[in-house]
Parts: C-alpha cells; structure tokens; sequence
C-alpha cells in the first residue's frame, strides 16, 4: 500500500469514527470510587510531551480528592513495561496503574498479560485500527517524524534525511531516546530507513540502521537522549524527535536560542500511541477515570494544544468541537500528506530489527 493510501485508509477510519458526539461523562459511582482510592499513579509523562503538563493539571483541578504520583517522567515504552512487571506485587507508589505506550507495546503488553480491560465513554470514536476490539489497549494520539533544530549552531537547516549525513553536522545529530528502550528512537531509527526506500517493517528498520551506523562513522551522531535543554545547551543541536515535542520544546524555549522544526521530505512516518490500564494497578478506578478524563472533549483538546492530533481529531472538527486556532497552531497540512502510517506488524517488525541489532550494527550506547 503507498504512503498515501496508508494516509487516506487512516484519515477515512477516523473521519467515519462515528457521526454524532454525545455527551459522555464518566459515571458518579466510578468517580466517588477513585476519589476514594486516592490517588493514580502514572509514568514516563513529560510536562512538555503533548500537553500533559495541562492535561494533569486540569485532571488534578476536576478530581482535587485524587493525588497525581508522577513516576519517572523521561522513561521510554520498554521501561513503562518493566515498572508493571517489576512491580507486579506491590501496591505502594513505584507500582504504575496506567501507562501510554507505543503502539508496538499495546499488543505486546497484552500478549504478557500486564493490561486489563476497560472502554471508555467515548469508545466508539476512537478508530478501530487504533484500539484492541477487547478494550486492553487504544490509540491516544499520533504525530510525524521531525528535525529539531538549534539555529544559533545550525548555519543551514537539513531538509532531509540524507543532509544529516554531511560534514557540516559533524557532532551534531541526536535521537531523542535509547534505541533500544524508547518508541521515539526506534521509530526514528524506521524514518530514516523509510527514506532510503526501504518497505517498511524489518527492511526499513535494517536499512536505518545501516544509516545510523554510517551517521556515527562519520561522527555526526550524539549519543546522547535529545531533549529542549540539550538543544539549548548546545550538546545535540539537532534532534530527530516527533513533531509535537519539537513544536512542545520550542514553545518552552521562547526563541532561546531561536529553533526551527522541519518535517523531512522522505520518510515522513507517522506514529501512534496508545494507553493502557495495568493489571495491576493499585488504584484501578482513579485509572479509569483519568482515561474518561483523557478521552472526554477537555483531554482531547488538551493533546492538540500539545501539537498532537488526538484519536478523536476528525470527529471532533466534524462536530465543530475544535477551535480553529488550535488547527492553526499545527504545522501546515501539506506536512502530513506523504506520512506514512506502518501496520502493527510492520511496527513489531521494525522494533525487532532495531532493539536487536543497534548494539552490533550502530554501537553507540545513548546515555
């Protein structure tokens, strides 16, 4: 299938999501329950990553009974699994009850038996092939690969893949996580592969490594986990890292020092992730009302001004529910018509490819 198809077959899913948007609110007996528990534990959510910053705050300010417990906020995917494995019997505070994942990791999380089931209100607006027909896991946002760069040290802005290759941005390159733990990196990793013209899947995820190893020959890659304050500091004046954390970092930075983000010209990849209730979880209801929170029109629109397009997004335009310049605030749609959206197999195919082989095909070890 081409990109646009994949793109169009994508659009078309979420724009029949469903006509009409009642008005869903999670349900008295569920909200006195997680008011009782007290408090929901969550993971691996930076303030500045698609909103959640406000998306927090605003849960906080309509539940005040229930006490946020943020648990490592820079972690990737991989580690996300691990706390509910590691934790599996322990209901104290390093127990996480939900998690937002890359979309590998929602089947994989299943698969291991470390999610239960629960469909929010808003159910049948999510995009069917974004969310597991059983509730255990579902699509939450997405946004494209993109470059993030520090102008004050980036004399001529790379517009593509093959220009991060060249001299003048010796030292330069970073991905903004572990390749071998962050759905970021190992993503990054499938879009460099995906614009040298690789099928997606195993191939692109080999071919990127292959572009990751000649990168680091030529020592224009940083390993180093790229983020707002290595870029302004200096360390990674480049950043391969999704739009709405590029967008998210140079709305921090306030011109400090003056950035540009850019979706490539090649490879332009899409990428989904989705959210997950533990099997575990120490506080199941407060999990389940922060996801009616996330999923009702306030948590939705708190991810689009975030930069990401949330699972709802056509549903809500066509209903009228979103403000125009939140549509505005997103970078031109001619961004997004080559993005290629990759199946859940071509997902896990590539994250094997990459988790597997970065260590002896790239050999360096981001810190």
């Amino acid at each position: 299938m081409s990109s646009t198809k994949r793109l169009l077959s994508l659009s078309t899913a979420l724009a029949i999501a469903l006509p009409s948007l009642a008005l869903a609110e999670p349900s008295a007996e569920l909200i006195e329950a997680a008011k009782k528990e007290g408090m929901l534990t969550t993971i691996a959510l930076p303030h500045d990553w698609c909103g959640y910053g406000d998306v927090i705050a605003s849960f906080k300010a309509k539940y005040p009974e229930i006490q946020v417990n943020e648990l490592n906020p820079d972690a990737g995917s991989a580690d996300e699994i691990e706390a509910i494995k590691a934790n599996k019997d322990n209901k104290g505070p390093q127990s996480p009850d939900v998690i937002d994942v890359g979309l590998a990791f929602g089947p994989q999380a299943k698969a291991d038996g470390l999610l239960q089931p629960y469909k929010v209100s808003t159910w049948d607006e999510i995009p069917d092939s974004i969310k597991d027909a059983e509730g255990y896991w579902y699509g939450d946002y997405y946004g494209v690969m993109s470059f993030f760069v520090n102008k004050d040290l980036v004399a001529n802005t790379p517009k593509d893949w093959a220009d991060l290759l060249k001299p003048e941005y010796a030292g330069q390159v970073a991905l903004a996580g572990d390749p071998r733990t962050s759905n970021q990196a190992i993503l990054g990793v499938l879009a460099a592969g995906l614009a040298k013209d690789a099928k997606s899947g195993k191939e692109a995820g080999e071919a990127g490594l292959a572009y990751f190893a000649e990168m680091n020959k030529a020592g224009n890659f940083v390993p180093v986990t790229g983020k707002s304050g290595t870029l302004a500091q200096g360390s990674t004046p480049i950043i391969v890292a999704w739009d709405y954390n590029a967008l998210g970092w140079a709305k921090t930075l306030n011109g400090n020092p003056p950035t540009e983000v850019v979706v490539p010209e090649k490879g332009v990849l899409a990428g989904v992730y989705v959210q997950g209730i533990s099997a575990y979880a120490p506080h199941p209801n407060a999990a389940k009302l922060w996801m009616e929170h996330l999923y009702s029109d306030d948590g939705q629109l708190g991810w689009l001004k975030g930069y990401c397009h949330p699972a709802r997004f056509n549903a809500m335009v066509k209903a009228g529910k979103v403000p125009q310049d939140l549509i505005d605030a997103l970078p031109p749609a001619a961004s997004y018509e080559k993005a290629y959206f990759p199946t859940l197999e071509e997902v896990d195919a590539n994250k094997a490819a990459v988790t597997g082989g970065w260590d002896s095909v790239v050999g360096a070890n981001v810190e």
